[in-house]
Parts: C-alpha cells; sequence; structure tokens
C-alpha cells in the first residue's frame, strides 16, 4: 500500500495499539519476562511510514520496536510468541521484545542498541543496490539517538554514497527521562542538513499525514536521490518501559501528559472512517490478537538444550565454555 487507505491505515494503528495492550497484559501476568517498551501514542508513524513502503523494501527499528514490525506485516501471533519467548516466535524465542526480526517481511531487525539502526540500514541498503534493483530502507530512531556518533556517522556515508535511506526520528520529547529540549543543540533536522540531507518537520499523531510525507521521500528515493530524514513529532502514552508501572517516576507534569494524549493516532485515523467501518476493523483486529494470545501461550518454550544454536548463520553450533 503506497497510496492512501483510510481503512487499511486505520487497521495498523489499531492493530498495534491493541497488540500493545493485550502485550502489557502479559507482562503483568507475568507471561512476557523481563518487561517491553510500548510504543503507545507512536503508532501513526510506523502505520504511515510503512504504508508507504514496498514488500521488499526494508526497515530497522528501535527498542521500542514492535510497532514496526508490525507495520511492515509480520505475523502478530508469532511475535507476540517471541515476546513470551515461545520457540514459535519470530525468532524462536530468542529475540524477545527488543531484537525481533522477520526478513520475510523486511524487517531487519529492532535493535537495543540506540542509533544502530540507522548503520545498519545504511549498508543493508547499499548492499542492496549493489545486487541491483531499486530497493529503499527506513531507519527508525529516537530522538535520544541524534546526539550518536554511530548514528551521524551513517548520516555521512548515506549521504556520501547516496544510499536510499529515510531516516524517521520518533521524536517524542524524552530520551528516557530527559527532555529533549535538554539534550540536543540546536535542532534534529539541522543534523541532517550538516550533511546535504534534505529534512523535514512532520505530525506524527496523524497516521495520514506521516504517510504522505514518507511517500513523497521515497518516491524521490527510489528514483536515484539520496537519503532524507523525516522528523516525526508524537508522544509517548505510557511509560518508557514496563517497569515504571511498579517503580512509578514522575518526570512528566500530568497536564502535559493529557495535552500530549488529546491528540490520538487512533482517533486520528477513526475519525475518517464511517462508523461501520471502523467497528468492522475494531472487531477483526480483536478476533486476530485473540488467536494471537491464544497461540502465543500454547507454544512450547525453547529446549534448554538448544540455548548455543542459531549463534551462526553457517548453523555452526557454539561450544559450551565453563
Amino acid at each position: 500500500m503506497t497510496g492512501s487507505d483510510p481503512v487499511r491505515l486505520y487497521r495498523t494503528v489499531r492493530l498495534i495499539r491493541r497488540f500493545e495492550e493485550r502485550a502489557i497484559g502479559l507482562v503483568r501476568s507475568g507471561h512476557i519476562v523481563g518487561g517491553i517498551h510500548p510504543y503507545l501514542g507512536q503508532e501513526g508513524i510506523a502505520a504511515g511510514v510503512c504504508a508507504a513502503l514496498r514488500a521488499d523494501d526494508v526497515v530497522a527499528g528501535t527498542h521500542r520496536g514492535h510497532g514496526h514490525v508490525l507495520a511492515k506485516g509480520a505475523d502478530p501471533a508469532r511475535m507476540l510468541a517471541e515476546l513470551c519467548g515461545r520457540e514459535t516466535g519470530l525468532n524462536r524465542g530468542r529475540g524477545g521484545s527488543m531484537h525481533a526480526a522477520d526478513f520475510a517481511v523486511g524487517v531487519l531487525g529492532a535493535n537495543a542498541i540506540v542509533g544502530a539502526s540507522g548503520a545498519i540500514m545504511t549498508g543493508a541498503v547499499w548492499a542492496a543496490r549493489r545486487r541491483g534493483g531499486d530497493v529503499v530502507g527506513v531507519s527508525f530512531f529516537g530522538d535520544g539517538a541524534v546526539n550518536e556518533g554511530m548514528l551521524l556517522e551513517a548520516f555521512n556515508l548515506a549521504a556520501l554514497w547516496r544510499v536510499p535511506v529515510l531516516f524517521v526520528c520518533e521524536n517524542n520529547g524524552y530520551a528516557t527521562t530527559m527532555p529533549v529540549d535538554g539534550a540536543v543543540a540546536g535542532t534534529i533536522t539541522g543534523r541532517a542538513e550538516a550533511f546535504g540531507m534534505p529534512a523535514s518537520v512532520v505530525d506524527g499523531q496523524d497516521p495520514e499525514e506521516v504517510r504522505a510525507v514518507a511517500a513523497a521521500a521515497v518516491a524521490r528515493m527510489r528514483a536515484g536521490g539520496g537519503p532524507e530524514l523525516v522528523e516525526a513529532r508524537t508522544y509517548r502514552f505510557d511509560a518508557h518501559h514496563t517497569f515504571e508501572h511498579a517503580v512509578r517516576l514522575d518526570y512528566r507534569p500530568p497536564d502535559e501528559v493529557a495535552r500530549g494524549r488529546s491528540r490520538d493516532p487512533v482517533e486520528i485515523a477513526g475519525a475518517r472512517l464511517a462508523d461501520a467501518d471502523r467497528a468492522a476493523v475494531d472487531a477483526e483486529v480483536e478476533a486476530t490478537l485473540d488467536a494471537a494470545v491464544e497461540f502465543a501461550l500454547a507454544s512450547a518454550e525453547p529446549d534448554p538444550a538448544d540455548a548455543l544454536a542459531y549463534l551462526y548463520a553457517s548453523g555452526l553450533t557454539a561450544r559450551g565454555g565453563g
């Protein structure tokens, strides 16, 4: 889907929202160990950007990456099984929340290293272009990554070699608890402009606006243009990590949270649908996620004897050490 399709766009934001809410419930029940970084409030970015891509285009995400994986087309049931650490997960339960990948749909992986997606995507798309074709890649990262040297080096190489990567900064205003105004000198778009990259700002709460901006950038890059950056301004509705539900960190004023929640990407996208269409999508998403939860919880956990398997692409099994 590269053209506007309000029903499909709403379905994506609704699927991500309800997937995350189901996942939070599974964290609380103990089925997902260690917690997750919820994507609540930022669904419009993943949905809009991935709606502008072809099936063979590739993306790389962040530690807050469930939305990117789902928006690109991964199976919600296998994704939920991955979060639960089950053998039927996208990565046989080895990747978990922060490292989920699905090469079959072009997801090269979520990544817990801040800013790493830029370097990964620049290399992956450069290699793909060397093999021929017109693949485009997307690197998602947060505002906390824009001062990372690794990301700036990726900007430099992508611009120098004219690698068609769309760098998408999901600026939710905070790097964990650090406000962006206290961490970023200058501007985020200015980082890209310093390397000669076109850069723009988009309302990350409006999935259709994100899709339109991303589609225009992708078309330019596919036609031979170099990389571009989009700063999508958004707001994280929930905690940085579900551990906050227990420790109750106090760093965002309640009135700020209320203002941020007042512009909900699910409601913005849903308002563009007829009531009957929206109700049908909601029902279909719930049925999909009911089945996903059942599938994940019924799936087997990995055999501890295989703990060292799948470390190498060659199939070589690591030797247990002392």
